[in-house]
């Protein structure tokens, strides 16, 4: 497991006010040395088979990023865009309850990253967030294809310069490899690289 979330060299938090976008995300990119590439497929990618098509890869290494609330600070998640997060999953590698982990808005996810949701890359953020990956889809040695920062771009990248480039901890997150311990989550939004599981359902007390 790598180590918690750092400030890298030369570094700095960006304007609240700051519109981000592809261009920012690509600058951000070449002064951290990732060689990211920004993809334009030209067609619509509201799907992850759609998405994946689009650009020639298999629907698994789309990615998605999502932020969530844990214990009132916000923490990154990436994963692959059709897998489930899991909450229980979630909050035992947050060292936290489940109720303490609640899936961000798209108003606070905007407001945080300055990135909307549906388009939220991976890193390049107005602010570093703690990030985690699901370690059954997001290992070394992949290319991978994430959120472009416009929901007409999409971003190909490494995963090894998104783990070192987000200082990411791994650990199972989804339902990759255990389908029976999934929450009943659907996507919220319309778009594979930054689609976001549901909320868990409220419990008859509580969940």
């Amino acid at each position: 497991m790598s180590e918690g979330p750092r400030e890298h060299e030369g570094s700095r938090e960006r304007d609240a006010g700051e519109a981000l976008g592809p261009e920012s995300l690509l600058a951000w990119c070449t002064a951290h040395g990732v060689g990211a590439r920004l993809l334009r497929p030209g067609v619509p990618t509201p799907t992850v088979p759609e998405a994946a098509a689009a650009v020639g890869v298999a629907p698994e290494r789309v990615l998605k990023s999502l932020v969530f609330w844990v214990d009132g600070a916000p923490t990154l998640v990436i994963a692959a865009g059709e897998d489930r997060l899991v909450y229980p999953k979630l909050a035992a590698a947050f060292g936290t309850s489940r109720r303490r982990v609640r899936l961000a808005s798209a108003d606070e996810a905007l407001e945080l990253t300055g990135f909307p949701v549906g388009a939220m890359p991976p890193f390049g953020h107005r602010a570093p967030l703690p990030t985690w990956v699901d370690a059954a889809r997001v290992r070394p040695g992949l290319e991978v294809v994430a959120g472009g920062g416009a929901r007409d771009a999409l971003l190909a990248v490494t995963t090894d310069d998104l783990l070192r480039a987000t200082a990411a901890r791994s650990a199972p997150l989804t339902d990759a490899t255990d389908a029976s311990d999934a929450t009943d989550a659907s996507d919220a939004t319309d778009r594979s690289s930054g689609a976001a599981d549901a909320p868990p359902p409220s419990p008859r007390s509580p969940a």
